[in-house]
């Protein structure tokens, strides 16, 4: 089998029973149906969304802090923006292209829906559809270097994949 495919298998299918676990409160009866669940969790996710490129699961732990504290940081940014009559708005909608596969497309469109005044809302022809707070702010380094960290965590694509 190949390496990319056994890593994802032991990644997801972990993802899946470590979520089991949380969910249930990791009672000794939700074990077996947990077990159940997980692996179907897992085909299923393989079936959808199969393993093309190799993931580094310590580069997804290095980024957790930022992402949380980013996520904080938009939270009080939009909610200082809807309690303040002087904040700046200038809403509006950018499209932004990306070369990273499509899972990897969808999470950097997750990671923009949570930096502050982002929502990404579709995607177009590779283009994620983000609207804006304020369309002023200049999010495009940010959004670039979102785009790095997703594609360091994805890893190097092996030659002779897309």
């Amino acid at each position: 089998m190949d390496r990319i495919f056994l890593k994802a298998v032991m990644h997801r299918a972990a993802l899946f029973a470590g979520s089991w676990l949380v969910l249930t409160s990791a009672q000794p009866a939700a074990i077996a149906p947990g077990l159940v669940v997980s692996a179907a969790a897992t085909w299923l996710s393989l079936w959808l969304l199969p393993a093309r490129h190799p993931f580094a699961v310590w580069r997804l732990l290095r980024h957790v802090p930022r992402f949380l504290a980013g996520s904080v940081k938009g939270g009080v940014d939009v909610a200082l923006r809807a309690f303040s009559p002087r904040m700046k708005l200038a809403p509006g909608w950018i499209e932004v292209p990306s070369a990273l596969p499509d899972g990897a497309r969808a999470a950097l469109g997750g990671e923009l829906s949570l930096m502050p005044g982002t929502l990404c809302a579709g995607s177009a022809q590779g283009n994620l559809l983000v609207h804006l707070l304020d369309t002023t702010a200049g999010f495009d380094h940010a959004i670039r270097r979102e785009e790095g960290e997703i594609a360091a965590m994805i890893g190097p694509r092996p030659k002779g994949r897309t």
